[in-house]
């Protein structure tokens, strides 16, 4: 972990080959859905790499999968709070645009995206899109005001799109 809070990427491979593994167990036992896991899986490891102090001693094994754990049933109590219903028929383009190109393009591309946006963009993009945060709890947890916070996340949408552009199957 010292080397992934010097931004090792190299360590943080190692890390994630040893470990991924475990998160995604810890996720499908609580969840019982592969896709979910994997997403679970991923926000963990996006969340070490974003964060690395979290994790200040003690046995990573057993840290990484409370992690995992708390945020799988984060999941469950906000699929109870928020049944899923069906997709209405109009979205706004602009919400659809981003969700299009956001489920359409490789994982790593998009981490490799996000380290190049100013650090006032892609955290609240990160709590928002991979915490599963609203924008009202991200200005509240960064202190902003909440237009500020709509306004960085929708400039960091805009630049991550065009850095993207290549990439998108739509």
């Amino acid at each position: 972990m010292e080397r992934v809070r010097a931004r090792d990427a190299d360590a943080f491979e190692v890390l994630y080959d040893q470990y991924h593994r475990l998160v995604y167990g810890v996720a499908f036992r609580v969840l019982s859905d592969a896709t979910a896991a994997e997403d679970v899986t991923q926000a963990v490891f996006l969340r070490i790499w974003s964060d690395p102090a979290l994790f200040r001693d003690g046995n990573f094994g057993a840290w990484v999968a409370r992690i995992a754990r708390n945020r799988a049933y984060d999941i469950l109590r906000s699929r109870a709070l928020h049944p899923q219903s069906e997709l209405p028929e109009t979205l706004p383009i602009e919400d659809a645009i981003e969700e299009t190109v956001l489920a359409n393009i490789n994982g790593e591309r998009v981490r490799l995206a996000l380290e190049q946006l100013p650090p006032e963009q892609r955290e609240p993009i990160e709590l928002g899109f991979f915490g599963g945060i609203t924008h009202d709890q991200i200005a509240r947890t960064t202190g902003q005001p909440l237009g500020t916070v709509k306004t960085r996340i929708r400039t960091g949408l805009r630049r991550l799109r065009a850095a993207l552009q290549e990439t998108v199957t739509v």
